[in-house]
């Protein structure tokens, strides 16, 4: 039986550019996220990552490949799946402050999601569920008449979280949910996010360019360079053993504090050259213009993923047999 509550098969998103261009956003990806896990899917800007997430949850349609969720095929239609399609799946954005409508109270931001998703519900209903909401994120009541230019940008993203929570979804994307909050912040919005996905079960599509922070709230994490997927692994095996060039070289950049963190990291990778455009992605490995391990057929041949252990995926020319 498939434990898998979200399954994605050889993903493609091709933007169409003028003069016969076009930009591989996302270039055959597989993904596979268990129910109740956390996935951390890494990587730099312009990696593809956001586009994945707007894909799963209908904002583009995909070019290619296949999304198959709780054992449905949601490849095709995009904003055109059904009700119950849309509220099992929802996502948090990076920005609270763009993405909550500065015109809203709090009340009436919640109250959408509620409407939509549970039918024929009377005022007095709709109230006790947004002070459910409320409670669960652990906001004071009262936010409710605020508008969100009255909140800090931490509270305004656990508003983020209890809109999502209000379509009572198994699956919440989060993508880059504490990047643009101060540090102490992030720390109350991601524990949070643990105690939420411990009490309602959910699963997590994590998204982010902080490979410290997958450490302690990812499963398994997944890099992705160019569109494409370079390792995949769970996440102590992914931190205690990274294989692939690129993930090597994100992971000995990590800044850190004491002898011991810095004794975990790789030795130190210096990085050379710049992410190519992904209109003009390099032939064979998307890295090879960077990997100082590069061989004569990462210029010209793509990588397969390869299975190295059990869970641990590499897609290089590069010889890891043990």
């Amino acid at each position: 039986m498939d434990d898998n509550i979200l399954r994605i098969d050889n993903l493609k998103k091709y933007f169409p550019l003028k003069g016969g261009l076009v930009v591989k956003a996302v270039d055959g990806v597989s993904l596979r996220l268990a129910a109740g896990e956390t996935l951390g899917l890494v990587g730099e800007s312009g990696s593809g990552k956001s586009t994945i997430a707007y894909v799963l949850i209908g904002m583009y349609e995909a070019t290619d490949g296949r999304i198959i969720y709780k054992g449905e095929d949601i490849s095709r239609g995009g904003l055109r799946r059904t009700l119950k399609q849309k509220s099992e799946m929802q996502i948090v954005f990076q920005d609270p402050g763009s993405s909550l409508n500065p015109k809203r109270t709090i009340r009436q931001s919640l109250a959408v999601p509620l409407a939509v998703h549970s039918k024929n519900t009377p005022g007095k209903d709709l109230d006790k569920k947004i002070e459910g909401l409320l409670d669960e994120v652990e906001l004071p009541l009262d936010f409710a008449g605020k508008y969100p230019s009255a909140l800090g940008g931490g509270e305004r993203q656990l508003v983020s979280v209890a809109r999502a929570l209000a379509a009572n979804p198994s699956l919440i994307i989060l993508d880059e949910p504490t990047s643009a909050l101060d540090v102490s912040i992030q720390a109350k919005v991601i524990s949070k996010l643990i105690d939420l996905q411990h009490e309602k079960s959910l699963s997590y599509l994590f998204i982010t360019h902080d490979l410290s922070l997958m450490r302690n709230v990812a499963d398994r994490v997944a890099i992705l360079y160019l569109g494409r997927l370079c390792e995949q692994a769970p996440a102590p095996e992914f931190f205690q053993n990274p294989l692939h060039p690129y993930t090597q070289m994100l992971l000995s950049s990590i800044p850190v504090v004491t002898p011991e963190e810095e004794s975990m990291k790789p030795a130190r990778i210096r990085s050379s050259g710049e992410i190519p455009s992904p209109v003009n992605v390099p032939p064979g490995c998307a890295f090879h213009l960077r990997c100082r391990n590069k061989m004569p057929i990462c210029e010209t041949e793509r990588p397969l993923m390869k299975t190295v252990t059990e869970g641990h995926e590499v897609c290089c020319h590069l010889d890891f047999e043990r």
